[in-house]
This record gives C-alpha cells, structure tokens and sequence, in this order.
C-alpha cells in the first residue's frame, strides 16, 4: 500500500506518467497546457518523479520538437496503468476525486470488502482521521464507494466499493503491483 501512496502523493504523478506514456508533452510547457495544471506545481511534481526514479530530463535536449523529459525503464512499467487510470477517471468523471491524495488508497483498500473506519485509519499510516473523513466523504459523493450504517448497539459504519469503485482501484492496483520498493 505505501508505494500507492507515494506515488498518488501529488496530484500530477499519475497524470504526468500518462502523459509521457502517450507521447504528448515531454516538454514542460506541453505538460502545462495538455494537464492545466500550474508551472509551480508542475514543478515539483517533475521533482518528485525525477527523484523516484520514473523520469529523467533528456541530455539532449535543445532542439524544440525533442522532449525535456523522458520515461525511465521503471517509470515506463507505470505509464501504462497510469494512461488507463486517468482515461477510467475521465470516463467515470471522477478526476477531481480520483486523483485527491487518499483516494485511490482508499479505494484499493476496500477491493476485499467492507472496512470500518478505523480499519482503514490503520491500514494508512500518515493519514489524519480529518483527511479520511473528507477522502470518504468526497468518494461517497462521486458514487465510488458506499457508506453503510448498521442498528444494532452500538450503531456501527462500515464502507465499501461501488462497481465503478472497484474499476477505479483495480486500475490503481495495477500501479501498485508495478512500483518496485
């Protein structure tokens, strides 16, 4: 779980990958325009990749139709779930919740089944109970997941997948199976 995580940390990681895996945009000012994403956080992001080891900045950049940055040998094993993640986003229209930082864990986690709330508190260490609660509320609300609550005594509350949930975290499975540790 801890490398899906990581590499769902920043909001752009997934989106760059699949970015670099279609072809468009190996160039910082492409990126920015194609993902409408700020030169700031862009910034970082590219970072983040480059120091994980998914990308590099091409030594031989200079002319303008060469991109700035290229796919590594590992990062081009994730760029592939990574294309099919953001076009299953994009088709569920869930892009806005999907890439959130606990959503996508979140979701993974529920793959087996139901989880209580301090279930899932657990199973991600790093999150505060204020950021589940927001990250259940949001996936709620999209239709990703569904929050059961049951009558006896006490009254307990459990979440689970929706159909469209469990697509959307057996293609974030496929990122974590991918990323090595």
């Amino acid at each position: 779980m801890s490398t899906l995580v990581t590499l769902v940390h920043l909001r752009w990681a997934v989106p760059v990958l699949a970015q670099l895996h279609r072809g468009f945009g190996g160039r910082f000012v492409n990126l920015t325009h194609t993902l409408g994403v700020s030169r700031e956080s862009l910034s970082r992001t590219l970072a983040f990749l480059i120091e994980a080891g998914l990308i590099r900045r091409n030594p031989g950049h200079g002319h303008p139709l060469r991109p700035e940055y290229l796919l590594t040998e590992t990062g081009a094993r994730l760029a592939e779930p990574a294309a099919a993640l953001t076009d299953l986003l994009q088709e569920l229209d869930a892009g806005d919740v999907g890439l959130k930082k606990w959503s996508l864990p979140i979701l993974a986690l529920l793959v087996d089944g139901e989880r209580r709330f301090s279930e899932l508190r657990n199973a991600l260490p790093g999150t505060s109970n204020r950021a589940l609660t927001l990250a259940l509320k949001d996936l709620e609300s999209s239709g990703l997941i569904v929050r059961t609550v049951t009558t006896g005594y006490p009254p307990t509350t459990s979440y689970g997948a929706t159909p469209p949930g469990l697509r959307l975290a057996r293609a974030a499975e496929r990122l974590q199976l991918r990323t090595p540790e």
